[in-house]
């Protein structure tokens, strides 16, 4: 019997090899750009193939990745040449309503435990496609609609199962390895398999109020000049948006404006429907908006707002970002002169308001580190063609170098570029807490298998 045979026959999961049928859909990403063939897949049932599968990448030293949702920009769920320990059917989700919590396997989808928490009248705070997968998205940090109420995914993160690259299988809380929880809240991984993650969960919905507004290019400076004044008032249960990119092909927008340059606003407001008409009326009753989508819906629709606008493997991505200390005119010019360059009309250029419960950590209770800038830069290259790869990546990059000027200097790490700046990238963006991420990192995993990029 082969090495290979008899790892398949310890497995309750499924091998697969290149050659077999499975094989290509099986080592696709969401990010159409990646195309990467690792030796193997093991697509795990428990987390019995998830030890077994890190023990046979440390014996044959083998270059290892962990794929949750698969959904992460940079494509490190897949490595060429190396092994993939598939978490995707893994996507148990139970709900605990008395204490207000959230279990969930490592494989499940931010839509996944969605459903789960809804028909229990609570949510997670988690991001805002739901698709995406929520190991990836929790251990770097996790931010979405529920940001300012209630904090970061990492921040809601209670307890987890961890199996490290020695093969200990570890329960992590506050109590229990206290310090591996700090390091799984918003590090960015690299510190073993999470097999689960429990969260804790909040009231909200069934309903939200939630706003949608379209602005001509014409009236985009002023129109970002009122957000940003509205924004610094806005109540914590509001988490809102200005997004700068080029109008999509929507019967309720004018034809003359499709596709193109816009300035749309976005937010949702988890209070009842008579404060968010108060709070939210500033930013829809500013000027002469071409189009506005308001409208009180289900809050499982709201997280699903902008699926259709990130289709699995069909577009092409590159996304970098910026923590910004203000957004001064200068700022407000220099973004729209980007959005103008942009070679894509997927692309975007995304204000993410922060401040309220977000701002509210410490920068050393968790990993992911300072919460101090106002605002969050996502620069997203969204493409179709792969003629156009270099002009997109060039894009982004440039806006990246353009805007570093109104930064902190730190980057949000779900929306990493493709690390090509190594390590650099988490020593900027984890500020004083690198060194001690390290240390907890060469603690857990001595060899680095689980770091490699």
């Amino acid at each position: 019997m082969t090495p290979t045979q008899d790892l398949e026959a310890r497995l309750h999961g499924t091998l697969i090899r290149p050659g077999d049928a499975a094989y290509d859909d099986a080592r696709a990403v969401w990010n159409g750009m990646i195309d990467r063939r690792p030796a193997l897949i093991i697509c795990c049932a428990n987390a019995h193939d998830v030890a077994t599968a890190i023990a046979y990448a440390r014996q044959h030293a083998m270059p290892l990745s962990v794929r949750g949702g698969g959904h992460n920009v940079a494509g490190t769920a897949v490595p060429d040449d190396g092994i993939v320990v598939d978490l995707s059917r893994m996507r148990e989700v139970q709900v605990d309503a008395a204490r207000r919590r959230v279990r969930a396997q490592g494989g499940a989808t931010i839509g996944d435990v969605d459903r789960a928490s809804q028909a229990a009248g609570l949510a997670v705070p988690l991001g805002l496609v739901s698709q995406t997968g929520i190991a990836g998205l929790t251990l770097a940090g996790g931010i979405g609609w529920l940001r300012r109420a209630y904090g970061t995914s990492s921040d809601n993160l209670a307890a987890a199962d961890v199996i490290t690259a020695a093969g200990e299988r570890l329960h992590v809380s506050e109590t229990e390895n206290p310090e591996l929880l700090w390091g799984l809240r918003g590090g960015g991984g690299g510190l073993g398999a999470v097999t689960s993650f429990e969260y804790h969960a909040y009231p909200v919905g069934p309903d939200v109020s939630f706003a949608l507004v379209f602005h001509t290019w014409q009236d985009a400076q002023s129109a970002l000049r009122n957000y940003r004044e509205w924004a610094s008032t806005a109540p914590d249960e509001v988490s809102s948006f200005a997004i700068l990119w080029h109008a999509p092909a929507l019967d309720e927008i004018p034809a003359e404006y499709h596709h193109t340059p816009v300035v749309t606003f976005a937010a949702m407001h988890l209070g009842d429907s008579a404060e968010a008409r108060h709070d939210l009326a500033p930013l829809r009753d500013f000027g002469n908006p071409i189009a506005d989508l308001s409208d009180v819906i289900p809050y499982l629709d709201a997280q699903r707002a902008f699926d259709d606008d990130y289709p699995a493997h069909e577009l092409r991505y590159y996304w970098k970002s910026l923590y910004l200390t203000g957004l001064d005119d200068d700022a407000l010019g220099l973004l729209t002169k980007i959005n103008e360059a942009s070679p894509s009309p997927h692309s975007t250029l995304d204000i993410w308001q922060l401040g309220g419960a977000f701002s509210r950590v410490g920068a050393e209770e968790t990993a992911f580190g300072d919460r101090s800038a106002p605002f969050l830069l996502g620069i997203e290259a969204n493409w179709e063609s792969p003629d156009d790869d270099n002009a997109n990546i060039q894009w982004a990059r440039n806006a990246h170098q353009a805007m570093s000027a109104y930064s902190t200097g730190a980057e949000y790490l779900n929306f990493p570029g493709f690390y090509e700046e190594g390590e650099q990238v988490l020593r900027a963006s984890l500020g004083a807490n690198f060194e001690r991420l390290i240390a907890l990192r060469k603690q857990h995993d001595p060899t680095g298998l689980f770091s490699r990029r």
